[in-house]
Order: C-alpha cells, then sequence, then structure tokens
C-alpha cells in the first residue's frame, strides 16, 4: 500500500475514534430539565432500558411517533438526527422534546445537539451508536441499551416489555449473530472502502479502494443483525474496554462495508468475558423478498398476524403513517388520539375516551402488563432454554 493511501486509513480511523470518545452537547435535557420527579424517591422499575432513537432527512415525523409510542417515565431517549436533515427537521424534534410536559416533568428524553453525518453502509452509523452508549452510560443509569431507527416500531406497551425482561439476567446480550459469512467474505470482508462522512461535511457515497485484504487471523469475523438489545457491562466494554479488543476491532471496521452488522458480533464472540451472555436474536419481526435485496421490504396489513405470532417486540421498517401502524395503536398499544401507549403510570385507562395523556405522580412505579407480556415472556423463555441457549451462542 503506498503512503498516501497508509495516510487516509489512518485520518479515517482517527475521525472515528474521535467520534466513539468525545463528549457530545445534547438539547434541551440536562441543562434545562429540572424534573419534578425525583427518581430516587419514587417505587423503582424492575429494569430499565436505554434507546437510541437514529432518524434520517425526511424522518421528522416518525420519529415522533416512535417516541410517542416507546415512551415509558422509566426508561431513557437519546433522539439522534443525521446532520443531513434539513434545519426545519431538527427544529421540529428539538421543539418537539423540550415542549412535552411528560418529559419536562421526568427529564429522561433527550436529542443529540451537534449530531453526526451518517453515511448509508459506512461506519458513521456504528461511530453514532457508539457515540450514543457512551452519551447514556455517563448520564444515566439502565440495564440494557436498545437501538431503533424512526422506521421501527414497538409490537408490545414498555410495562409489557419491563415485565417481561424482570426475570432475566441483566447480562444477557441479544445479538443476532453467525461465523457463517458465505458470500460477505468476497463482498464484506475483503473489500477496503473509505467513508466520506468521516472527514467530509457533505454527504456523499462511499468510495473503494482497489486492493483487497485477507481475512483476519487474529480475531474471528461473525455478522448479523444491526439491531441488538445490549447490556449495560458490555456496553461499557465497549466503550471503555479493560483489554484492546474494542479498539482493534474498530480501527478493523473502519473500513469495513456494513460494519453495524459485524462489529458487535465480533467484539463479542471474541471476547472471553463476554461470548456466552449471547442470545441469537435480534428480537425485530423483520421480512425479506426472495432473493433477499439490501433492505427488508415495507410492512403492511396483511403483516398483521404474522407479527403478533412471532412474539417479538419491535417490527420493521414502516413506511410514515402507514394503516399497519394505527392498527398497531389501536390493538396492541392501546394509544389513541396520537397520545402515549398505555401503562401503569399514565394518566388515563387507555380507552378511546380517556387514552394515556399525562404522567399520574401516584401511579409511578406500578406496571399493567398485558398480552404483550405473555407472549413476549414465552419467546425469551425459549431463547434462554438449556435447548437453544448455549447451543446457539457464537458458533
Amino acid at each position: 500500500m503506498t503512503i498516501k493511501f497508509l495516510t487516509i486509513l489512518f485520518m479515517a480511523a482517527s475521525l472515528l475514534l474521535s467520534l466513539y470518545f468525545i463528549p457530545t452537547k445534547l438539547t434541551t435535557p440536562i441543562s434545562t430539565y429540572s424534573p419534578l420527579i425525583t427518581l430516587k424517591d419514587q417505587k423503582p422499575y424492575p429494569v430499565t432500558f436505554a434507546y437510541l432513537i437514529s432518524a434520517s432527512k425526511g424522518d421528522s415525523e416518525r420519529v415522533i411517533r416512535v417516541i410517542k409510542a416507546l415512551y415509558h417515565p422509566g426508561n431513557y431517549y437519546l433522539i439522534h438526527m443525521d446532520s443531513d436533515a434539513e434545519e426545519l427537521e431538527h427544529k421540529k424534534v428539538a421543539e418537539f422534546v423540550s415542549k412535552e410536559p411528560v418529559f419536562e416533568a421526568v427529564g429522561n428524553v433527550w436529542m443529540v445537539g451537534k449530531s453526526n453525518l451518517v453515511t448509508y453502509r459506512g461506519p458513521t452509523m456504528l461511530a453514532t451508536t457508539l457515540h450514543a452508549m457512551a452519551i447514556l452510560l455517563r448520564t444515566c443509569q439502565w440495564d440494557w441499551f436498545i437501538n431503533l431507527s424512526a422506521s421501527d416500531y414497538p409490537l408490545v406497551t414498555q410495562d409489557d416489555l419491563i415485565d417481561a425482561f424482570s426475570s432475566l439476567p441483566r447480562d444477557l446480550n441479544f445479538i443476532q449473530h453467525t461465523s457463517h459469512l458465505g458470500w460477505k467474505v468476497n463482498k464484506r470482508a475483503k473489500p477496503i472502502m473509505i467513508d466520506p462522512g468521516l472527514y467530509s461535511r457533505n454527504k456523499s457515497e462511499i468510495w473503494w479502494v482497489i486492493k483487497q485484504r485477507s481475512v483476519p487471523t487474529a480475531f474471528k469475523l461473525f455478522a448479523g443483525s444491526a439491531w441488538t438489545v445490549l447490556s449495560r457491562s458490555f456496553a461499557e466494554y465497549s466503550i471503555v474496554g479493560w483489554d484492546n479488543l474494542p479498539r482493534t476491532l474498530l480501527l478493523y471496521y473502519t473500513n469495513f462495508v456494513s460494519s453495524p452488522e459485524g462489529y458487535f458480533q465480533t467484539l463479542i464472540c471474541n471476547s472471553q468475558d463476554y461470548k456466552n451472555t449471547t442470545v441469537n436474536h435480534d428480537l425485530h419481526y423483520i421480512t425479506w423478498d426472495t432473493p433477499p435485496k439490501q433492505h427488508p421490504r415495507y410492512l403492511g396489513l396483511k403483516d398483521y398476524r404474522r407479527s403478533i405470532l412471532s412474539s417479538r417486540p419491535f417490527a420493521r421498517k414502516f413506511k410514515t403513517n402507514d394503516p399497519l401502524l394505527d392498527k398497531i395503536d389501536r390493538e396492541l398499544l392501546k394509544r389513541y388520539n396520537d397520545k402515549f401507549s398505555y401503562g401503569g403510570w399514565c394518566l388515563g385507562n387507555g380507552n378511546r375516551q380517556k387514552s394515556c395523556s399525562g404522567l399520574d405522580y401516584e401511579k409511578y412505579g406500578d406496571l399493567k402488563p398485558g398480552p404483550g407480556s405473555r407472549r413476549l415472556k414465552s419467546l425469551l423463555a425459549k431463547l434462554v432454554s438449556e435447548k437453544n441457549f448455549t447451543k446457539r451462542q457464537c458458533r
């Protein structure tokens, strides 16, 4: 390789590391919130989730709807709007976060103030995820980190999710993974690419290096879904790892196509401390065309029954305001009149006349799980059973 090429690789890796470790500015949360609830004085919830909700250009309406569907006062939410999105979109989402009375009362919904430029198939998406994990680790206490996009949607209420996860060991990591890479060896592992989003303010396509590299021998490659549920312990290891594996792999995946579909899988399966904590599932209902294309197909009303039978807590992809979302709101989330999904914490009882519109302080800490919790518990019990758990780990 030429000196010029090595210089470019070093520059890209250095910039990715800067996104990884440097703290960021948040809009309208910690500095301006004076939460009316003192969480330590309230009844605690059995488990807590920290969400990253990623949105791109044109996603402002979708991300607001997703937050309303996902919201729960016991969890934490960080929104990242791609810097490529219009200024009006950033402003719209920021105003939603800052002016919602429930968010102000609890102080658990934030937006990244200095957003990152995210390139499709580039490592900037991975950098944004690590960035969010670092912010949330520093800001609040939680048990699991969940990354979603504005095209995702929940299939259960947060009371259902909290109740179903409450009996699980806190060190479990839900990461769909495999070492049988097939076509990805030649299409992902060997090619070398550069993501202009690491050093340019303008979005553009990734570009390719003519020379290819060999498959690593210092570690074993794994691949899988970009959507994960990670334990706090593993998240801390990913950010401040006490050995050098997280940083070594971060540098390697800087030039890897679609790195979010391989970084966490390879990291956890090559770690002696965490490889036995993997549940081989991404907890998403996703459908693909035959043969599969680059992206899964959009879900429609015909997918409603199959999505419920899957017992999975999340689904993707959805178009903006698709009729299926309205059906999920009514029948699964008890979300009416553009309010919040039903939970034991909220004012109202989840029916059309009195939907979940605000926070009932006396009920903070209460859970009212429903059928979604029973479905999810059944799926989780199957996934962590002796028959499935160890046999599907990092193979």
